[in-house]
């Protein structure tokens, strides 16, 4: 039987004009609260930047069968997706109006399968240095238990 899953979202040229006016953090909280819409990668893989405080961020989402690859298990990119997305929110915590940064490089390890019976899981992104130029992070993938399925870290270019 076919499926299908419709997604909307906002104009994401918008949203990143309106990012660069605030600083990381006052951008990532009005995202988190509502004020400015989530970019459409959330839609399209149905998670949401739920946490945001100095260099953390946590994003939550529920990986369903849509996201499953031809083995019968959700895609590890859905799993490294949510991973960069918190590191990269961390990151940009510690950004100034205006500034910004680019994943230089990053390391996934899937620790463990991923399926629609998972439930809810949450990435959690933390900063671990910020420079000049430089910037990493860590984020841990775990499940409402704590159960962890992939971990990774991220080197970011400060532009």
């Amino acid at each position: 039987m076919k499926r299908t899953l419709e997604v909307q979202w906002e104009d994401p040229l918008a949203l990143a004009e309106t990012g660069r006016k605030l600083s990381g953090i006052e951008f990532l909280r009005a995202i988190r609260d509502g004020k400015l819409p989530h970019p459409p990668i959330c839609a399209l893989l149905n998670y949401r930047l739920v946490e945001v405080d100095p260099g953390h961020a946590v994003f939550e989402g529920t990986p369903g069968e849509q996201h499953y690859n031809p083995i019968g298990v959700v895609h590890g990119g859905i799993a490294m997706t949510l991973l960069d997305s918190a590191m990269g929110c961390a990151v940009q915590t510690r950004m100034p109006a205006g500034g910004g940064y680019t994943t230089l490089e990053a390391k996934t390890n899937l620790v463990r399968a991923v399926s629609a019976s998972t439930g809810k899981l949450r990435a959690i992104g933390k900063v671990l240095h910020v420079g000049k130029r430089m910037a990493t992070a860590e984020s841990r993938l775990e499940d409402l238990e704590g159960k962890l399925y992939a971990h990774a870290t991220t080197t970011c270019l400060v532009l």
